[in-house]
């Protein structure tokens, strides 16, 4: 299952906010600094790619279908993004080696928006994960936004963590939010399926975004794990016991996410010492993101304290 935002040829439950922006740029009123924030697998860099491949599209062959949101996949401008050749695209985003979008990334974007276009389309950057810009990356990426060349617009992806007031007040700022039954009537499209048929009731919640349910379904595929079976103590064991959370930052983020299910799921509020150490971890999450400190520990010792305590 191929999750990356960028192949997604269908926008599901965004229409209203997208119109809103077509209809901004019809009247040349574009902001050219926008802020999309929302929960993490919520749908905020597919509707990034939609609406840029929007405007590229236009006056091409197979263009943008804004009655049904749909990018057409033999799109010109969509098979140049995807082969990551598109002179009127750039991407900033973690790298998979990395746990920090570094400043170097930041100049040479810098360098990059200072050579000449080929065509007159404006050009998108798109900045995902913006909780992993570092305080250097920050800085010099306030400066690019401060003075950006004609015809250039950033879209900035906040996956509702904190930002630097200094970095927020330079954008426009969109909340993009979907109820429970959304997301559930998202996955559903994509994978042509019940998701109660593929996933244990316990696995799913009332916050679960498209996003992350369907990045449990492609963990279960790839290692074979029947999530229909599975409790979410069994399942967190599992990641931990086999260090499935070493393989790449998708299945980081997913044991992660699944921690916090568990205390959601667990913690009652006469329980105050399950609450303590529910902002215990959530603390040592946070700080072995923020600090890049070695994930196996924080998560053995969960293992340890809390599933086997």
């Amino acid at each position: 299952m191929n999750l990356k935002s960028s192949n997604q040829t269908f926008l599901y439950e965004h229409g209203n906010l997208f119109d809103e922006l077509v209809r901004l740029n019809f009247q040349n009123k574009l902001p050219n600094k926008i802020l999309l924030t929302g929960d993490k697998g919520v749908g905020k860099c597919t509707f990034a790619y939609h609406f840029i491949n929007l405007i590229h599209s236009a006056g091409e062959a197979n263009p943008y279908d804004l009655k049904n949101y749909e990018i057409d996949s033999e799109n010109k401008s969509f098979q140049l993004t995807q082969n990551k050749s598109n002179p009127n695209f750039d991407l900033i985003d973690i790298n998979e080696d990395k746990k920090k979008i570094d400043i170097n990334q930041i100049r040479n974007l810098t360098l990059n928006l200072n050579k000449s276009s080929l065509n007159n389309k404006p050009r998108f950057v798109l900045i995902d994960n913006t909780e992993f810009l570092n305080t250097n990356s920050i800085n010099a990426l306030l400066k690019v936004l401060e003075e950006p060349n004609d015809n250039i617009f950033f879209i900035l992806i906040n996956n509702n963590k904190k930002i630097l007031p200094t970095l927020k007040s330079r954008c426009l700022n969109y909340k993009i939010t979907l109820s429970f039954d959304q997301s559930i009537k998202i996955v559903n499209k994509i994978i042509d399926d019940d998701v109660n048929n593929l996933i244990n009731k316990q696995l799913i919640c009332n916050y679960s975004t498209p996003g992350k349910l369907l990045q449990l379904i492609s963990y279960g595929n790839e290692f074979k794990i029947d999530l229909k079976n599975i409790n979410l103590k069994e399942l967190i064991s599992l990641i931990i016991h086999d260090k499935h959370f070493k393989k790449n930052n998708s299945i980081k983020e997913l044991t992660y996410y699944l921690i916090e299910l568990y205390f959601r799921s667990t913690i009652s509020i006469k329980n105050i010492k399950l609450i303590n150490l529910y902002n215990l971890f959530i603390k040592k999450i946070d700080n072995t993101k923020k600090f890049n400190l070695d994930d196996e520990v924080v998560l053995m010792d969960f293992n340890e304290s809390i599933l086997n305590g």
